[in-house]
């Protein structure tokens, strides 16, 4: 008789949780926004992958061909090894830098002309939040370049990329990628239309890239250009990548390494004053 009065027991809903006065809900540092900003920015690139991903590793491979005819076939050997395995490292990190730089200069640009620059303005995250989000966006999109590249050129013909050093690989290729990302978010906060943006990577980051020694060894200029060469950081990028294949340099290892970490330093620092002061976004 109990039983059959009995009424069905319902769930409370729970309490909201409410903190303390004075006390912060979200720590330190907000990871649930620094993630949801990352996966925005990977799933905006790898959505047009066609054009973000495929198409750079298609122009690079083109690059290769062509060398390969041109150069490749005469016995042609560069710092000890032949010129086809000499330039394919190179090749792939110069993809995977200018693909960085893209991918922040384009989101951060995009975001101001189309208005939707606030959204990421709003939310409860720091400077060096937004920064780390949108760089670690932009290495992976390198990184899914270059393997991209570099599984077409395992079956490529008489091109070995057969890696010697790992660690030299993973550190200058994420070096390089973290600094043209910085570069890429200082690009897109200074820029107003995309013709600004394609004027620095017309005349600074193309220029850099293809005058960095990937096809050739800085020791076979004379000069100024000699010396020059030592004052492109793009070329320790290079150097320091093709040195992971071939296990050889082209120039001093160490000061290469130091050379980019202080680069990557300054740059990041530079970033973080800009986003932290809403240079250039907040008019």
């Amino acid at each position: 008789m109990h039983d059959q009065l009995a009424q069905p027991s319902v769930a409370k809903p729970a309490a909201p949780v409410h903190s303390e006065p004075g006390v912060p809900i979200i720590g330190r540092v907000n990871w649930p926004g620094l993630r949801t900003l990352y996966v925005k920015e990977v799933r905006r690139f790898f959505k047009v992958q066609l054009q973000t991903v495929w198409a750079p590793a298609i122009t690079t491979l083109l690059f290769l061909a062509i060398f390969t005819v041109a150069l490749g076939r005469g016995g042609l050997t560069v710092l000890g090894v032949p010129f086809n395995s000499f330039l394919a490292p190179g090749l792939i990190v110069m993809a995977m830098i200018q693909n960085s730089f893209a991918n922040t200069s384009s989101s951060l640009l995009i975001g101001k002309v189309q208005g939707t620059i606030i959204d990421i303005l709003m939310p409860p995250l720091s400077p060096g939040e937004l920064l780390v989000s949108f760089v670690a966006g932009a290495v992976t999109r390198a990184w899914l370049v270059g393997l991209a590249v570099w599984g077409a050129m395992v079956l490529w013909p008489g091109v070995s990329v057969t890696i010697h050093n790992p660690l030299a690989v993973l550190f200058y290729g994420t070096m390089g990628a973290v600094m043209l990302g910085l570069l890429g978010v200082l690009t897109g906060l200074w820029a107003d239309k995309f013709d600004h943006a394609a004027a620095v990577t017309n005349f600074v980051v193309q220029p850099l890239s293809l005058l960095s020694g990937t096809f050739y060894s800085i020791d076979r200029l004379a000069g100024v250009w000699h010396t020059a060469s030592h004052f492109n950081p793009f070329f320790y990028i290079i150097d320091g990548f093709r040195s992971g294949f071939i296990g050889v340099h082209d120039g001093p290892a160490l000061g290469g390494a130091i050379a980019l970490l202080a680069i990557n330093a300054a740059l990041w620092g530079l970033c973080y004053w800009a986003l932290r002061t809403g240079w250039r976004t907040r008019q």
